[in-house]
Formats: structure tokens, C-alpha cells, sequence
């Protein structure tokens, strides 16, 4: 949960004021981006087919996958749980994630993850529960609360773009562990989400410090 007031425009602003080395990055790359969208349940679908492949390969994978339910624009909780397994699968799933995303279909319809108000859990409560659902890990979780619950204060841990944006922006040698990366950015909080956004730049864009 956080606060109204919390943008990412204020965020930048407090961020600027604190660490002259961000405050580069944040007049380079403007007032960072997240795209609040989906509901919890279309996140995750979404991120699980999404996962480890190019973005490229996993928009046409999706739109094989919505091809499966016509009578939808994305199909809801009870028709993914009873999906058929090597429909998904002739659509490009791996076995795996065909049986993750009909996981995910059963969690929301049959076990009470519908009925769940993402928005108004905590942090830890959202990665609790939702990592209580098979195939959904702490970087599916990190995503879900950046990129649809909104949340300002979410440092990826595992995720490799932030620890090499990390690595960069800190001139570290190596890449840094979990412990080195919270110690680290310990001056963003509570806006480590809008940090990330940058380390993710610094990566994307190949940014060279001058």
C-alpha cells in the first residue's frame, strides 16, 4: 500500500535531491515510466508465457494463446483452469508453463485469489500469497507489484538488468549479490521502484558514464 501523493514525479524529485549520481540519470532519461495496467490475475498470465524467451517470440506465443478463447478478449479464471493442455502447448507453451498458467486459472477461480484485493495487501502479503500459486517466484511477484499494483518501493533482486544496472551505476567489479544490492540502494527507499527504472535504463540504453 502507499500513499496518493507517492508519483513518480515527486519520487524523482526526492530521489535527484539525494543522490547527485541519479539525479544525472533522471535529467538524461526524464521522469521514469511504469505502466500501471491488467488486473493481478492477466499480469501473471502474462509474465509467466513472457518469461525467458524475447519479447518478440512471446507477443506471437500470446496472441496463439488468446487465439484459443475467441469468445474473449483474455479469458477469464474458470476457462484457463479448464483449458486444454496441449491446446496450450500447440500454441507454444512449454509443458511447464502450460501447466503454471492453468495453475494460475485454478488459484483465481477455485482457491479464493479472485476475490483478493492485491491493491490494499502489503508488499510481503502480496509476495506470501501469490507466491503460494506453483510457477509464480519472487521476479513474477517483483514485476507484478512494479508494473500493475503501482508499488514505489520494489527492488528486483534477482532480476539480472537491475543487478548489472547496479553494478554500473556503483562501479562495482562484479555482479552484486542480494545483501550488497539492499545495502546499497538503503538511501532510495521508498522509492526504490523508480531507481530500478533507471538501472534498467542504464542497461538498455548501453548509458556510458562521462
Amino acid at each position: 500500500m502507499q500513499s496518493p501523493a507517492m508519483t513518480p514525479s515527486t519520487a524523482c524529485e526526492e530521489l535527484s535531491a539525494r543522490d547527485a549520481r541519479l539525479k544525472l540519470l533522471i535529467e538524461k532519461f526524464g521522469i521514469a515510466e511504469l505502466r500501471i495496467g491488467q488486473d493481478p490475475f492477466e499480469a501473471l498470465v502474462r509474465s509467466i508465457v513472457s518469461q525467458q524467451i524475447s519479447w518478440k517470440a512471446a507477443r506471437k506465443i500470446f496472441e496463439r494463446f488468446l487465439a484459443l478463447f475467441p469468445e474473449t478478449d483474455f479469458p477469464t479464471p474458470q476457462k484457463l483452469a479448464a483449458a486444454d493442455l496441449l491446446e496450450l502447448r500447440g500454441a507454444g507453451l512449454s509443458q511447464r508453463k502450460a501447466e503454471y498458467v492453468i495453475g494460475i486459472g485454478w488459484a483465481f477461480s477455485e482457491e479464493g485469489f479472485e476475490a483478493v484485493d492485491f491493491h490494499n495487501l502489503s508488499d510481503d502479503d502480496v509476495s506470501r500469497k501469490l507466491t503460494e500459486i506453483r510457477g509464480v517466484g519472487q521476479w513474477t511477484v517483483d514485476m507484478l507489484m512494479l508494473f500493475t499494483l503501482g508499488r514505489m518501493d520494489i527492488l528486483p533482486l534477482t532480476d539480472l538488468g537491475i543487478k548489472k544496472g547496479i553494478q554500473q551505476f556503483f562501479d562495482l567489479d562484479t555482479l552484486p549479490d542480494a545483501e550488497k544490492m539492499i545495502e546499497l540502494t538503503e538511501h532510495w527507499r521508498p522509492y526504490r521502484s523508480i531507481a530500478s527504472w533507471y538501472m534498467w535504463k542504464i542497461v538498455d540504453e548501453g548509458f556510458e558514464w562521462g
